[in-house]
């Protein structure tokens, strides 16, 4: 008898983030008793909360000059909608499907998009509606990308160097969109409901 194993799917306890196939989480437990697993993202968070690691000692150190931050259902949302909204727009496997100037453009918007550029655009687009966004990749061994978010009466602009420390800057802004280079205007990309800049790649 052929006996079929079956995968059971897991997510993260902060971000609710469905755990890719072969992805590494860690079990906590809120209540000292029942263990959850939470992604690699959510793990400063859920230390945050006074969750324990699993094989950590039971009884918890804690620092008397600062008081733990009590997890409140509010905190909980918070933290859940920043962490999705850093996680990849695409997994490993649909990575490595796509051509290496597709997996550029991918990747710089993952670096983006784990910045507070991203929480500025999507403040932004709270107010004047969705925006048109490109990703260009530049000529060059740098591999520099140039994201562009732009409005009818507001563009952004930001440069993509991922061999730097701080590998996304503010390159430029402006308020009319006649001032924009025709090559950016190439509108290859949206936010998303989580104010992430995703390519409009099939499947992404």
């Amino acid at each position: 008898m052929r006996i079929t194993r079956l995968s059971v799917a897991r997510s993260c306890a902060v971000c609710e983030r469905t755990l890719l196939m072969g992805e590494r989480s860690t079990r906590f437990t809120p209540d000292g008793e029942n263990f959850v697993d939470v992604c690699p993202l959510c793990q400063d968070i859920a230390l945050e909360y006074g969750w324990l690691k699993e094989g950590s000692p039971t009884t918890p150190t804690v620092s008397t000059d600062r008081p733990r931050r009590r997890l409140s259902l509010s905190s909980l949302f918070e933290a859940r909608k920043a962490a999705v909204a850093e996680a990849p727009v695409a997994d490993e496997p649909f990575l490595r499907r796509l051509s290496e100037p597709e997996r550029e453009v991918v990747e710089a918007a993952d670096l983006f998009n784990q910045t507070d550029f991203r929480r500025t655009v999507s403040g932004i687009a709270k107010s004047l509606g969705e925006p048109r966004a490109s990703i260009r990749s530049l000529s060059g061994v740098s591999a520099e990308v140039v994201i562009t978010v732009a409005w009818d009466i507001s563009w952004y602009q930001y440069r993509v160097t991922p061999e730097l420390a701080q590998p996304v800057r503010l390159e430029e802004r402006g308020h009319e969109l006649a001032e924009l280079d025709p090559l950016y205007k190439d509108w290859n990309a949206h936010l998303d409901e989580h104010g992430r800049v995703v390519p409009n790649i099939a499947r992404i």
